[in-house]
């Protein structure tokens, strides 16, 4: 096999390195890649290109969750920017984007504890899907104008906002036990 698996997530898959891609090239390729390197063909062979095999279908797998993900693939640029987010240690943030965010998280309670508690969650989801569009396209702009410094608090907020609707679906999934 002849193709370079060290290439940045967008080389590999032949796209531009840019926020927006164009999924159905994306899946098209993924699709590609799956038929020519997973495991299965390579049973028969040799020990060294089935470990290849391995290796690079779960590079493939790897690169195209990032690449069709938007948030993962917003980080992904940063990171290809050499920007780090620091998701783990830097504590500032917009003091008004917090407190918003602590009101998110107290709707979400509520809506829990609510008579009608999918009602209250489709309203809370409504709300953060919302939030996601704008730091969906606040962040492409930022990062097509190269302000990395603006797409990377963008990326910060979107992660806050992420993080309440993957609550908002497990409190679904309780509510669907």
């Amino acid at each position: 096999m002849s193709f370079d698996l060290g290439d940045d997530h967008f080389a590999l898959f032949g796209l531009p390195r840019a926020f927006g891609v164009d999924g159905e090239q994306l899946t098209r390729q993924y699709r590609a890649f799956q038929q020519r390197l997973h495991p299965d063909r390579f049973v028969s062979a040799p020990e060294g290109e089935r470990r290849w095999s391995v290796q690079a279908a779960g590079r493939v797998n790897d690169a195209y969750t990032t690449l069709k993900t938007p948030l993962k693939r917003a980080v992904y640029l940063l990171s290809l920017a050499g920007v780090d987010i620091d998701e783990e240690t830097d504590t500032r943030m917009d003091p008004m984007f917090l407190m918003e965010q602590m009101e998110l998280r107290e709707a979400l309670e509520a809506a829990e504890a609510a008579d009608d508690t999918r009602g209250a969650l489709d309203t809370v989801r409504e709300r953060l899907s919302a939030m996601e569009r704008e730091a969906s396209g606040v962040f492409e702009s930022a990062i097509g104008r190269g302000d990395t410094v603006a797409a990377r608090t963008q990326a910060r907020q979107w992660q806050f906002v992420d993080k309440l609707k993957r609550e908002a679906r497990e409190i679904e999934a309780r509510l669907d036990d």
